[in-house]
């Protein structure tokens, strides 16, 4: 029997120690501006289209530049045009015209290589390749073995940074009835199988409102140029809650290695903050909250560790009964009973109730075959009550 294969893609940054041309972003970002412009003025949102259409002009006027460059500088406008044709028709967009006023480079593998062995890279310049150093090399070991795809070139300020793609094709394993699920909240995370769930705390909540309040502190002094300390804890916030996220998804991949699980079973939040509407905190807090990174850590390791992952809806499951689809009802503190005699805590119904709508969705024999199918309905109740019972 054919293995079913898997592609995971990862993206790396690196630091670059060494000198690279100034000249080099100020030119790119003019042939972008050109490719924006025409691509604006004429509709065109093909590359093949802006390709044809500019190349050879382009070419022309700037004879030393590699000549990949303008291919990336097509993919990028392409893009970018796209992005921009979104927003306008959902009303969000801030410029008529789309607009690229970052120090970026897109980099295809005609203009750069990598030696992770060395850690080092070339890049191609006007003229030759340039060599430069890789930092953080003992961070990125995880990354050699892996292909290595397009790559971006970042200026911020006086650093320079390489973001490139990795991509592996990894073997993932056949489909059986046994999955492990994950029900994440702003608080904590709860996953496991129908005999064991496991409830972690990651205090996200109070780290995402500790640091917002430093930062308004901050915007609300007058200061010189607080943009800095700002880019600091901005960057001390972001490290410190995606630590949490992989630390708890080797929790859940352990778990599921250890239960035999073939299944990483996720909730389908989209639209979670559109169909929320409560009061200025809890919209901010809902901002704030990155759930969505925390679940694609947990599927790109997943994946990389050979499971499947499934995406399941959510509603409904932190208010309905696991064991007989009834409506469950408050019972003290994030505690929830039914009629027919269940009672658990609530993140625990949840990370039973994506384990039943998984097992309904793969037709597999349900682990309480008298109860009922789980409808979608929504609970009023749960609606009335606390913030936790959102999700």
């Amino acid at each position: 029997m054919r293995v079913p294969l898997e592609t995971v893609k990862l993206t790396a940054s690196f630091k670059l120690d060494g000198s690279f041309p100034e000249s080099l972003f100020s030119t790119y970002r003019e042939i972008l501006g050109q490719l924006l412009d025409h691509a604006w003025a004429k509709g065109v949102t093909s590359f093949e289209r802006l390709k044809a259409e500019k190349y050879h002009e382009l070419r022309a006027r700037y004879p030393s530049l590699p000549s990949h460059y303008i291919y990336t500088a097509c993919q990028m406008a392409c893009s970018i045009y796209k992005s921009s044709r979104k927003l306008k028709r959902r009303g969000v967009a801030k410029a008529e015209k789309p607009l690229f006023k970052k120090q970026v480079m897109m980099l295809d593998d005609h203009l750069f290589s990598l030696d992770l062995e060395g850690w080092e890279a070339s890049i191609a310049v006007g003229g030759g390749k340039v060599r430069v150093k890789l930092l953080h090399g003992t961070y990125h070991e995880k990354f050699k073995g892996m292909r290595v795809g397009q790559a971006w070139l970042v200026k911020r300020g006086s650093d320079l940074y390489l973001k490139v793609v990795f991509s592996k094709v990894v073997e993932v394993v056949e489909t059986n009835e046994k999955a492990v699920a994950v029900d994440v909240n702003e608080n904590n995370v709860a996953f496991g199988t129908m005999e064991r769930v496991v409830n972690v705390e990651t205090k996200e909540r109070i780290i995402r409102t500790a640091y917002f309040l430093k930062r308004r502190r901050l915007q609300s002094k007058p200061r010189l140029d607080e943009k800095p300390l700002l880019a600091k804890y901005r960057g001390r916030e972001r490290r410190r809650v995606e630590a949490i996220y992989h630390r708890i998804a080797n929790q859940i991949i352990d778990e599921a290695n250890e239960a035999k699980a073939s299944t990483i079973v996720l909730e389908d939040l989209t639209n979670v903050r559109k169909r929320i509407k409560r009061s200025r905190e809890l919209n901010g807090r809902l901002n704030r909250w990155s759930f969505r990174k925390f679940q694609r850590v947990v599927e790109y390791k997943a994946k990389l560790a050979g499971l499947n992952v499934v995406y399941v809806d959510a509603k409904g499951t932190s208010s309905l009964c696991p064991v007989c689809g009834g409506r469950l009802s408050p019972n003290g503190h994030r505690r929830l009973k039914c009629r027919c005699g269940f009672e658990e805590d609530r993140d625990v119904v949840a990370v039973k109730n994506l384990l039943r709508r998984y097992q309904m969705d793969v037709g597999a024999s349900p682990v309480h075959p008298e109860g009922p199918p789980m409808t979608t309905e929504r609970d009023e109740k749960c609606e009335e009550g606390r913030d936790e019972s959102l999700f």
